[in-house]
């Protein structure tokens, strides 16, 4: 992976980075609240000859500073001395052993100086000041000692107490900010363990690059989610929204995606494009069937004649989409009863779209499809017009790949965020089983927003809306927006006004 695919996945999992930095740093601050205080004091001495009467020449001096130079690193290993220890402890009056005295002071010797620098801790303030001092006093009488020989003469080096030992103000143990930026730090390290643990683990479709390195198919399309849908009104108008004055300028995100769709359909072979087109999806609940409604709005007004058929025979939902007649339909076509003109309703002003439902549910479903009738009927449409049909779901039942066997090929419909590739792949092999071609996958309801959208990157980020309004087709699809349905429907040559049903004679 790029360096931009593991940002889009910190991306969409920012809550959980978020969280997990919160909880890193109050363990770390919860942790600080229950760790002993602990104070830290420091006193200095320094190492310096004592001058005998007299002696004040330059070299003299030079010589005993030297001299002090070379002892003051002996005698910083003093400061761990067990009898240094005793000295503190008989003068603080402590009821503790000298060694752990020692455990509890540091004897330093800054570089290239005769200072001995002692630090000291203590539960309080008090107590690492005062030991501080009884420490460096403890290792002048020691230093005496090592120089006189123990014999009480006037040693020839001595430890001056150079700076006593101050109050500290505030603990030196625990360091409050940096428990918390470890914690921090510990907990960004676990939200980004998690977020790639996530994503590797996740088996639902999120890109198109994870399509197409899965199962070798081509993304031919992403429709984003639009939450004005409903079941009673999901088809993008026939003005594309892409005027600024339309009502359904809200849907005009769909509309695009549904055009690039159209247009990556007609461009998969210049020379022969597809004119029988199956619309499927690996499971129900996808899609699909809104999809090829949209698919077949689009491609009717780019002035192409086109014939939507249903296909569906088990869970039929063309005609309830439009808002058409279902009683009359395909499996009326097939069976003899009726022809296409007598069930093939017109939508739309123009009459280029010609929509035929399902007509009643047969007992076999697979067998009606698979037809020679059906094959017979599919050539013949597709002569003048592009034909498409909204056929089951590919993985509980066979007719969508008996289907595709006699068409141009499949495409198949999946929801980002809830088709596994698991099933889109079962899905291709049973379409593969059957002779059938997929033609591309199209990623339904992308998010535009949340971690669906940082997955995939999916965003518009233009507005090209045209401004004139004089060569604007009147809206003809049903649109969320509003609660009349404003469309043209031609049953037998006659026009229906709105909401109107027409009972058609069967033979």
């Amino acid at each position: 992976m790029e360096l931009r695919d593991y940002l889009r996945i910190l991306r969409a999992h920012w809550i959980a980075l978020s969280l997990c930095l919160i909880l890193g740093v109050v363990v770390a601050f919860a942790w600080t609240l229950i760790q002993p205080k602990v104070y830290t004091a420091d006193a200095s001495g320094y190492v310096t000859p004592v001058k005998a009467e007299g002696q004040n020449d330059s070299s003299s001096e030079y010589v005993s500073d030297n001299l002090a130079k070379s002892k003051v690193k002996s005698y910083v290993d003093v400061g761990t001395w067990r009898a240094v220890g005793e000295h503190a402890r008989e003068e603080l009056g402590l009821d503790v052993s000298p060694e752990s005295l020692v455990r509890r002071v540091s004897v330093s010797n800054p570089l290239d100086t005769v200072v001995i620098k002692v630090d000291a801790t203590g539960p309080t303030p008090e107590a690492a000041r005062d030991l501080a001092g009884a420490w460096i006093r403890g290792m002048q009488i020691e230093i005496e000692n090592i120089e006189s020989g123990g014999t009480g003469v006037n040693p020839g080096i001595t430890l001056v107490t150079a700076d006593s030992a101050r109050l500290p103000t505030t603990p030196s143990s625990p360091n409050v900010r940096l428990a918390l930026a470890i914690g921090g730090l510990v907990g960004i390290v676990v939200g980004i363990g998690y977020a790639l643990l996530r994503f590797t683990l996740d088996r639902r479709i999120r890109s198109a690059e994870g399509v197409e390195r899965e199962t070798g198919l081509n993304v031919v399309g992403a429709i984003p989610e639009e939450k004005s849908f409903t079941a009673e009104n999901r088809l993008i108008p026939f003005d594309g929204a892409n005027t600024s004055s339309s009502r359904n300028v809200h849907l005009y995100a769909v509309s695009e995606a549904v055009r690039e769709l159209r247009t990556n359909i007609q461009f998969m072979d210049v020379d022969n494009p597809p004119r029988i087109l199956v619309v499927t999806s690996p499971l129900p609940g996808e899609g699909k069937s809104t999809t090829a409604a949209n698919l077949a709005i689009t491609l009717s007004a780019s002035g192409q004649r086109v014939v939507l058929i249903d296909g569906d025979l088990r869970r039929p939902m063309v005609a309830t989409i439009f808002h058409l007649i279902g009683d009359a339909g395909l499996t009326d076509i097939l069976a003899g009863r009726a022809t296409f003109d007598d069930v093939a309703q017109p939508v739309g002003r123009s009459g280029s779209l010609r929509v035929v439902a399902a007509g009643k549910i047969p007992p076999n479903p697979s067998e009606i499809l698979g037809s020679q009738r059906m094959r017979d009927l599919m050539e013949t449409l597709s002569r003048d017009a592009v034909v498409i049909v909204d056929a089951p779901p590919l993985i509980p039942v066979t007719d969508a790949a008996v289907l595709t066997n006699r068409t141009d090929g499949a495409i198949i419909v999946t929801t980002v965020g809830r088709t596994t590739f698991d099933a889109l792949k079962k899905a291709q092999q049973n379409l593969e089983r059957a002779g059938g071609r997929a033609l591309g996958v199209v990623l339904n309801r992308v998010p535009r927003k949340g971690s669906g959208a940082a997955y995939y990157g999916y965003q518009y980020t233009g507005a090209y809306y045209r401004t004139e309004d004089a060569d604007t087709v009147p809206d003809l699809a049903p649109t969320p927006a509003t609660a009349a349905v404003s469309r043209v429907v031609t049953v037998g040559g006659q026009v229906l006004p709105d909401g109107r049903r027409a009972r058609r004679a069967r033979r």
